[in-house]
């Protein structure tokens, strides 16, 4: 198999956090789920093999791109996912307590501002369904700049995302956090209006699991567990980012995620800071992002393969 610049980047980095996963898993004498942790990478290789079945036997670059990304992002999001849990039990104090008193400082009460949700439930409810588009929007977007030929841009979104969660993870190894629903409860009458993403439940096993660490590991009960700074928030500056180059994208992207900050809040159970984290996490994970590209396409310039330049009309 061969693979352009930053496609090795990104599957270097998924090679090295998987096999940095099984030694810990090992050590740590971690139960994995094998079947469903094999479906999944089975998925993502599948994706890389037909992405070079395009490239070299059809020589159709667009769909090449993309079934590389959508595989890179299938293994990516599995194994950063685990890396995460590597770090279980906590060794360092969460940090909770000083963003609360930060929000205090703002305003910011998470039960109130969950409370004022449930007084419209349909309030609650549109946010419940707008937190759960991250992900397909990642997706959407790996598709169509891939379809489309804006291989330069997928490729800077692409690095944007991996050193975005690897930040995320890093710091939080250090400064852990779990968001505002481990710490407040909520009255029965809030959580009998609307439906919760995350509630004060999910809290308490994010608190167990820093405490007591994992025995099992599955890709069908994992947990979000970085708080601060919100990777929801980084993925939706993702999304608002890469499609700025779109007219019948970026207005439906830029509605969503706008949507996305009070969605982070009430069905995320986040912090208030925790959107200013992320924003900041995203700011510094696309700078180096462009700096990697710079690096990794000047030696390639004059090699090119057709059909990978950034498409020239704006769809």
């Amino acid at each position: 198999m061969r693979f352009l610049p930053a496609e090795t980047a990104v599957l270097g980095t998924i090679a090295a956090l998987g096999a940095i996963d099984i030694v810990l898993i090992g050590i740590n004498g971690i139960d994995v789920d094998v079947p469903g942790y094999s479906l999944v990478i089975l998925v993502g290789l599948a994706l890389l093999a037909g992405g070079q079945f395009y490239r070299y036997v059809r020589k159709e670059e667009p769909i090449a791109s993309a079934a590389i990304a959508a595989g890179s992002f299938v293994l990516f999001s599995i194994v950063g996912s685990a890396f995460n849990y590597m770090f279980l039990p906590i060794r360092f104090a969460p940090i909770d307590p000083l963003l609360m008193q930060v929000d205090a400082m703002l305003g910011y009460h998470w039960p109130a501002f969950v409370g004022w949700a449930a007084e419209s439930p349909w309030i609650g409810t549109s946010l419940y369904f707008i937190y759960f588009t991250s992900l397909p929007q990642l997706l959407g977007l790996i598709l169509f700049l891939g379809f489309s030929g804006r291989t330069d841009t997928l490729h800077r979104f692409l690095l944007t995302g991996v050193l975005g969660a690897l930040l995320s993870i890093g710091f939080w190894i250090f400064f852990p956090t779990f968001g505002a629903k481990a710490y407040d409860a909520l009255p029965a009458s809030v959580l009998s209006a609307i439906p919760l993403a995350v509630d004060p439940a999910y809290g308490a096993e994010l608190v167990r699991l820093g405490r007591e660490g994992v025995l099992y590991l599955s890709p069908k009960n994992i947990l979000g567990l970085i708080g601060f700074p919100s990777f929801h928030i980084v993925m939706a500056c993702m999304s608002v980012y890469f499609a700025m180059q779109t007219r019948f994208l970026f207005p439906i992207f830029a509605v969503l995620n706008a949507l996305m900050l009070p969605a982070v809040l009430v069905q995320g159970g986040h912090h208030l800071t925790d959107i200013f984290g992320g924003m900041a996490a995203f700011a510094i994970a696309l700078g180096c992002a462009n700096a990697g590209m710079r690096i990794l396409s000047a030696p390639q310039s004059q090699t090119t393969p057709i059909g990978t330049r950034e498409a020239q009309v704006n769809t």
